[in-house]
């Protein structure tokens, strides 16, 4: 049931890329089919999935290269399903409008090319997500190298190839610390191959543990990214194209923190649980720096990328807090902050294509209803709610869980992540001041009208962001069961008293 997540996006980028003088219209309908259909399946998947079964469902294993352990291993469980359903809706909200940032009348180059890689890294992450075999995951890890490489180098802004060739570097350098750490797993373990049911790392020492765990916190890390190896993504989220800057803040910073907790906490538990007060700091530095570093930017796409890193910082801080609330907090910000900064990136677009600018000291007066864009900006206005963790908003669960998870166990850095979220709701108000609020030009501020199909993956976003912050119980019960086992073999002592998540939210 899992292998079509895969192959069917990839035998469309096949077919919309070969098929020669596809016409623009064409290959948007082309990938919105196949998005579709793979997101139609993964409501099945999700119709099928045991949420009382923590462990790994719906497998699917045939051996591939005996000789150097490598199969295709696939399954899924609550931690990579929620994942998967986020890069499954994701893709299909940038297929479907692709065209959002582009000045109004300008057509998208190259629309072939552009949806075949599209797909093509949908078909990467979704690997990534459900592979079973360490070298199969660290294949699809790269598979997302070259096409996103080539998304911002080809559709990006003025300073594109410099953002293109820094991201190449940095990403290259997180596959090769990833490798490096995933062979000395399986090598110095004596594992039979490198399926994940083989790998046992207890036989490891102490030492060696450590050396191979600090391998995989750099490689995730830098996807994630956590300061101080954040300083690829400024350039890339803001030269990159608005759909790219959605998949990369969407899908791809994902990749990191489900590395983080797939294989350095759950392959490392007991060390994991060693280094977590220094990993507690790294996630308070990355919220505080990320939320002070957003309130100094005019430029309001790259304040939104800037907040990025800051909400990064929470999934940090719920898996190394190491209790069943947090964890499952953990994974509940991936998910939020996934559907989040995709319709703030995707507002921002359609305030520049609509303006001409980013700049928020030159935005003004633009909820005037006649001549502005006020449905656009009551929608950025809520995007922002959301991301400051207003209640009854997404956001606002899974910050308050993570919160409640970890201030137990780290109080200090647990505050300094509530002062990060009072700073984001400071910089989005003095965003939503200047930019919504105001007069408008009576010279300039003609805007052109925004359409109503440009409104629906906004609106689409929303309507999801509202549901899961008044119905807590579909963003955790994925991952309940899931995280509490990671916690367990983490902290077997700990008590595992069970939780109701619906009164906890």
């Amino acid at each position: 049931m899992l292998s079509p997540l895969i192959w069917l996006p990839l035998i469309g980028a096949l077919v919309i890329g070969l098929i020669p003088k596809l016409s623009a219209k064409q290959a948007k309908l082309g990938a919105i089919a196949v998005s579709g259909a793979v997101l139609v399946w993964t409501i099945v998947l999700m119709l099928n999935f045991d949420l009382s079964q923590p462990g790994m469902q719906m497998q699917e294993y045939h051996t591939w290269i005996p000789t150097l352990g490598i199969s295709y291993s696939l399954a899924i469980d609550g931690l990579s399903l929620p994942l998967v359903a986020l890069g499954s809706l994701i893709t299909i909200v940038v297929a479907s409008n692709s065209e959002v940032g582009l000045k109004p009348g300008e057509a998208l180059q190259r629309p072939q090319l552009f949806y075949s890689l599209l797909l093509i890294v949908h078909s990467g992450v979704a690997g990534a997500f459900l592979a079973q075999n360490l070298l199969l995951f660290f294949l699809f890890y790269e598979v997302e190298l070259v096409p996103f490489y080539l998304l911002i180098l080809i559709w990006g802004g003025q300073k594109r190839e410099y953002a293109a060739m820094k991201f190449l570097i940095y990403t290259a350098i997180s596959g090769i610390l990833i490798l490096a750490a995933f062979l000395g797993i399986a090598w110095l373990g004596h594992s039979a191959s490198f399926d994940y049911s083989d790998i046992n790392t207890a036989v490891l020492p102490q030492k060696a543990q450590l050396i191979l765990l600090t391998l995989l916190l750099i490689g995730f890390g830098i996807k994630t990214p956590l300061v101080p190896l954040h300083t690829w993504l400024p350039d890339a989220y803001v030269e990159a194209s608005t759909p790219v800057a959605i998949l990369l803040g969407g899908i791809l910073a994902k990749l990191g923190t489900y590395g983080l907790v797939r294989f350095a906490l759950g392959m490392f538990p007991e060390t994991w649980k060693l280094i977590s007060p220094g990993l507690s700091i790294i996630a308070a530095v990355s919220i505080l720096y990320g939320a002070l570093s957003a309130l100094a930017q005019h430029d309001i796409k790259r304040m939104v990328a800037f907040s990025s890193i800051a909400h990064m910082g929470y999934v940090l801080l719920g898996a190394a807090a190491l209790t069943p609330l947090a964890m499952v907090g953990a994974v509940s910000q991936m998910i939020a902050h996934g559907l989040i900064l995709a319709l703030l990136f995707y507002l921002v677009g359609l305030v520049e294509s609509k303006t001409g600018t980013r700049d928020r000291d030159i935005l003004n007066g633009l909820l005037n209803p006649i001549r502005g864009l006020p449905l656009t900006s009551a929608l950025l206005i809520l995007a922002a709610m959301a991301s400051a963790g207003i209640p009854g908003l997404a956001g606002f669960v899974a910050e308050f869980l993570v919160f409640q998870g970890s201030f137990s166990t780290f109080p200090v850095q647990t505050l300094v992540a509530i002062l990060g979220t009072g700073l984001t709701a400071v910089y989005f108000v003095i965003l939503l001041n200047r930019t919504c609020f105001g007069k408008l030009d009576n010279y300039t501020a003609y805007y052109p009208k925004v359409k109503f199909t440009e409104y629906v993956p906004a609106l689409v976003l929303t309507a999801l962001i509202f549901w899961l912050g008044i119905q807590p119980t579909w963003l955790v019960r994925w991952s309940e069961q899931t995280t509490k086992a990671l916690v367990t073999a983490a902290v077997p002592q700990v008590e595992q008293v069970a939780f109701n998540s619906v009164d906890r939210s």
